[in-house]
């Protein structure tokens, strides 16, 4: 039976990885991630200060959301 699962990946570490990605949970990496790739000479912003500044530009820029 074929499974949709990633190879060397189980499908419930799939599920959990999808799950993040939805609610938003591994932004933080991502932009770690992008600002080390991206070679930028400012640090990188603390968590603290990233989730802070992805709150107020969604304030701003308000898009089609349950809440």
């Amino acid at each position: 039976m074929p499974t949709t699962a990633t190879p060397g990946r189980s499908p419930w570490s799939t599920l959990v990885w999808f799950v993040k990605g939805v609610l938003g949970e591994n932004a933080y990496p991502q932009y770690l991630d992008h600002h080390h790739r991206s070679g930028c000479a400012t640090p990188a912003m603390t968590e603290k200060e990233f989730w802070r500044a992805r709150t107020d530009w969604q304030e701003r820029n308000p898009q089609g959301r349950c809440c």
